[in-house]
């Protein structure tokens, strides 16, 4: 049975959804979309069915995989299936069927931030899938690059760097940002730069460039202020006061969210529209991952990692890398005609169905690698502090 992706400390919403319905299709699932009201209805052949695609599939995600539910007011979420082997609307199933869509020309794509763990996981799934892939990024990928892809090193506040890059571009796909931990977040100038400042590049070279695809990796901290959220959608969650968010970071992200999704339907050079839409995944995990599992690792091998924190009863939210690739690639394939334009101007809450306990959700971690779990308990006071102080080492 498929469950609702909410954010960080979400529970499945019971608010009035679209249900995703499994329909026969000659062995090869369908989901269906359809709105509640019955105004609308939307068939996606999410198996692999992308637009620019034509190439057989790779086999991905090992993860539950991801499907996707389609809200009357637009706002879109994923389902995960369980492990039962039945068949959903799989990342695993990327690349199986190709199609041509409006909107669609050249197949060629850049990915901003390709340099970073996502980016290039991204970018090496498009490729694979036969697209032209520019992976742009100040660093290069941590994997070599694919064929189909190229990398270019640049910085997405050199505006003229930026469109002479972009040319002949369909969709962008704008993963990059800053200040997400560690001292780079007290860099506010640089942090409010290049995720503020970038993302209006991108919009401008959008509209300069006449591309009309926009799908942006936002974060669930726009909307998220440290306290537990239950019993939510994207419609009924509310952004963040600028004054309340948890860190500059989230702040500016916040900002450029909304920037993205008032530059849905602005007018391009060459008389389209563009299409925009946003993703909010929580915590990322997947193979070679460094960020948060692997700095876990190397704090239990070192006997460090003796330390529980939080309300026992606390859940959040993760996502597995393949399965955040596949809703990227899906809300890419929704901002064209065929689909409908149904992900255009919306936003969408991203991970993998689950909500779990931190430390019960790093068990077998702790277990493969030899130990047991944290034997002690501290207060969420003493962690804060701790954590405040080593912004400065």
């Amino acid at each position: 049975m498929s469950m609702e992706l909410c954010g960080p400390n979400m529970t499945e919403s019971g608010g009035s959804l679209c249900q995703v319905k499994q329909l026969p299709r000659h062995g090869v699932p369908l989901c269906r979309l359809q709105a509640c009201s019955g105004h609308h209805m939307h068939n996606l052949p999410h198996l692999n069915h992308q637009p620019w695609v034509n190439h057989p599939a790779p086999t991905v995600a090992s993860s539950p995989a991801v499907s996707v539910r389609h809200r009357v007011n637009g706002a879109m979420m994923a389902s995960s299936s369980g492990g039962d082997g039945s068949q959903e609307c799989a990342a695993s199933r990327l690349g199986e069927e190709a199609a041509l869509a409006t909107g669609i020309s050249t197949g060629k794509v850049l990915v901003t931030g390709g340099g970073g763990y996502f980016g290039s996981r991204l970018g090496i799934e498009l490729a694979s899938q036969g697209m032209s892939v520019i992976l742009l990024d100040i660093n290069k990928p941590p994997c070599d690059i694919p064929d189909g892809a190229i990398f270019c090193q640049s910085d997405i506040r050199d505006y003229s760097s930026l469109y002479k890059v972009c040319e002949g571009v369909d969709c962008i796909f704008h993963t990059a940002s800053y200040g997400m931990s560690g001292p780079e977040q007290l860099r506010k100038e640089q942090v409010e730069s290049i995720n503020i400042g970038g993302t209006n590049n991108i919009i401008n070279v959008c509209k300069e460039r006449g591309i009309p695809k926009l799908v942006y990796t936002s974060t669930i901290n726009v909307v998220f202020t440290g306290k537990p959220i239950e019993e939510c959608d994207e419609a009924s969650m509310p952004y963040v006061p600028p004054d309340v968010h948890i860190d500059h970071y989230s702040r500016t992200k916040a900002i450029a969210e909304q920037m993205v999704l008032s530059a849905n339907g602005s007018s391009l050079k060459g008389g389209s529209l563009l299409r925009t839409s946003v993703l909010r995944p929580c915590g990322i995990y997947g193979p070679d991952e460094r960020r948060h599992l692997y700095r876990v690792m190397v704090n239990v091998e070192r006997r460090l990692f003796i330390f529980r924190f939080g309300d026992p009863q606390a859940r959040m939210n993760w996502v597995h890398v393949d399965n955040l690739v596949l809703a990227h690639i899906l809300a890419a394939e929704a901002l064209t005609l065929q689909r409908n334009y149904v992900s255009s101007g919306q936003v969408y809450f991203i991970n993998d169905g689950v909500s779990v306990n931190l430390f019960e959700w790093l068990t077998p971690l702790f277990e493969n690698l030899g130990y047991s779990g944290p034997p002690i308990t501290l207060p969420v006071s003493v962690v804060n502090l701790a954590g405040s102080s080593s912004l400065f080492n």
